[in-house]
Formats: C-alpha cells, structure tokens, sequence
C-alpha cells in the first residue's frame, strides 16, 4: 500500500450570464483531495488500475463546493481501471456532488511518474450536469514508497442555445450598423 497527498482540484466552469432562470446552473469551484491509494503492482511503470483508495477526505473547497467543510469523507470508485481506459461512473462522491469518468488517455507513465488526462461530467445537488476534462498525476520521489498524485478538471461546459442565440443577434446587429455606416 502507498501512502498518497491527493490533490484533486475540480475546476468547472459557469455557462453564460443569459441562461433562463428555470433552468439549472453548471457547477463552478474548485476541491482538493488527500488520502491514501493501492495500485494493482508495486511499480508506476507497469499499473494498470487502482485497487483501492484508503481514507480520502476533502483538503479544500470552494465555489459551489463550499459547503463540503475540510475532513469530510470521500467516496471514490474502486478498482479504477485506467489501462485499458475504462469509464468509471461516480468516480468520485461527496456532499451530494459525483464525477463521472467518461474516458482517459495515459500521457507519461515511468517507474517514477504517471500522467492520465481524460473526460468527464460532475453532477448533483440540483446543478445541471458539467463536463470537463481531467488530468491524473502520481509520482515517486526518489524512489521512495511515499508516492502523490493530484487530480485536477476543468470544464468544457457548453453555452446553451439561447446564449448561442443571443450572442448571434447581436453580432448579427453589429454588422448592419457596420453596413449602413459604411454606406453613409
């Protein structure tokens, strides 16, 4: 078993300022993770999934998150199968909110580093579901059995069709009054 510094920082973006007031906004904020995690192999090199993640709790939060106080427990899915990609539903639960694993790619992965991007959807609390893309990252320094690994997303969220049309419109309005001074 390896001893982890989980830093996992979601980043989610906010839709635009037009969206109807019925609806649901994407979620914003950030969080951090720390714990402690077990690979299937003793050895970043050939690990191919997590086997188990031990006493995972939130470090920080903000943004919508804020409400899940430091400490609070982590539910994270196991094993997580990263090679080969495997989505992952709830790959993550907390204060209401879960992430979902859609897919990833391993970036780097040597006997002392690992590096896994990918996408997802963070959902929950009456929040519309908001996409992103994530990075997983563990390291061994000096080849020591201490190991840390972050994870971090970011949203792709996209403008509903409303905001896509009102951003048309007056773009649309821009280039006549361009047109008729022109003309002038």
């Amino acid at each position: 078993m390896k001893r982890l510094i989980v830093a996992a920082i979601l980043i989610l973006g906010a839709a635009g300022s037009f969206a109807p007031s019925l609806k649901a906004l994407p979620i914003t904020g950030s969080m951090d993770f720390g714990g402690v995690v077990t690979y299937d192999t003793t050895s970043l090199a050939t690990a191919k999934r997590i086997n188990l993640w031990n006493s995972s709790f939130v470090l920080q939060s903000s943004g919508d998150f804020s409400s899940i106080s430091p400490g609070t427990s982590v539910t994270m899915a196991s094993p997580w199968i990263f090679n080969p990609s495997t989505s992952t539903p709830s790959l993550w639960s907390v204060g209401g909110f879960h992430f979902d694993l859609t897919s990833c790619v391993i970036v780097s992965q040597s006997a002392t580093f690992l590096n896994i991007t990918g996408f997802g959807t963070a959902s929950g609390n009456g929040f519309d579901p908001t996409p992103g893309t994530w990075s997983f990252t563990s390291s061994d320094s000096n080849g020591q059995n201490q190991t840390t690994f972050g994870f971090q997303a970011q949203s792709t969220a996209v403008p509903e069709p409303s905001t896509v049309a009102l951003l048309g419109a007056g773009i649309s309005s821009l280039i006549a009054s361009r047109k008729r001074r022109a003309k002038v």
